[in-house]
């Protein structure tokens, strides 16, 4: 059965960033008419069963309101904490299920709980906001038909998606989490509203890709350096005021910085960088998360086995070559 998931964050589209930058809100009535495109674009491609994320908001069945698909459309059955560890064990649960593809609607927080739920599962990441890296920006009714080829399993997923690197965290060096863009070493044991501002505190980045037209943290090493999520290396940085290089980059929606380098090493994969701070906290994807207590050993290294991620440009190319949307020929 062509079976699709779809993660629905309610929570996305909101944080601090809309206070202490200029990033816009996306709302959930948006994230509805955005699921219902989507589901759409889904049945459209022969999807036969939708498994979603059930949420307090209920995003998938106000979408449902408006439409009838003829899909079966079907709440996983699991416990809500109303936390990111939902999205986790709903991408783990529609791994189990046999889904095909799961389409995570949210930011970078969002793509990274699901791909800590499944790393086998092809992802398409669609952006809720404005300051993501790993998510695209797309119209929901072509991901829905992306989506819905990739999840009938006519390609291979070699021939649909690419394979990103991600960054593992290592404490006493042993994997503790993951983060699919960048890990900030924060000088810091307070979590607080968990995003990074303060970069004056942030003596290390270590980054799996970067563009000098990307916004966030990455935006730094992509002043420098250009890495694309499938190739095999990354880059670590050091930040100190006595730096010999300044860059500025935008780190937020309109809001920029200026951050001296004092070092820029490339991460092969599979090599441990220490982190040399104890007690910190480690900021995965943008958002303080793992503490390093005194005494403890932490590292970050890069690894090419990340997840599958659907490229839809290249998914609705092979769609068009094999003819799956025509019937009959032009006169």
């Amino acid at each position: 059965m062509r079976t699709a998931a779809i993660l629905a964050n309610p929570a996305s589209g909101k944080d601090i960033r809309r206070l202490v930058a200029h990033g816009s809100v996306f709302d959930n009535q948006e994230k509805v008419r955005l699921t219902r495109r989507l589901l759409l674009g889904l049945e459209a491609a022969g999807v036969a069963r939708v498994l979603y994320m059930p949420d307090a908001y209920g995003i998938v069945p106000r979408a449902l309101e408006a439409i009838a698909p003829a899909m079966a459309c079907t709440p996983i059955d699991m416990p809500l904490t109303n936390s990111q560890q939902d999205t986790i064990v709903a991408a783990g649960i529609a791994e189990a299920l046999g889904a095909g593809v799961m389409v995570a609607l949210g930011g970078d927080g969002t793509s990274r709980a699901a791909c800590k739920g499944s790393i086998k599962t092809p992802i398409l990441p669609l952006s809720t906001g404005t300051n993501n890296v790993f998510p695209v920006m797309i119209e929901a009714t072509v991901a829905g038909l992306a989506a819905g080829i990739v999840a009938s399993g006519r390609f291979p997923p070699e021939a649909t998606c690419h394979r990103a690197t991600m960054l593992e965290v290592l404490l006493n060096d042993v994997p503790v989490d993951i983060a699919l863009v960048d890990v900030a070493v924060y000088d810091d044991v307070f979590t607080a509203s968990r995003a990074v501002w303060d970069l004056d505190k942030v003596p290390r980045l270590f980054l799996s890709r970067c563009r000098a037209d990307a916004i966030g943290l990455s935006a730094i090493g992509g002043q420098l350096a250009h890495i694309t999520p499938e190739e095999p290396r990354g880059l670590a940085l050091e930040l100190a005021p006595d730096g010999d290089t300044t860059v500025t980059a935008a780190i937020a929606p309109g809001r920029f910085a200026r951050v001296c380098i004092r070092a820029a090493r490339d991460m092969p994969p599979g090599q441990a960088h220490p982190v040399t701070l104890a007690p910190c906290l480690l900021a995965v994807d943008g958002e303080r998360e793992v503490a390093v207590a005194r005494g403890v050993r932490a590292a970050v290294r890069l690894t090419t086995l990340g997840p599958f991620v659907v490229d839809v440009p290249r998914v609705m190319e092979l769609a068009r070559r094999a003819g799956l949307f025509i019937s009959g020929q032009p006169a």
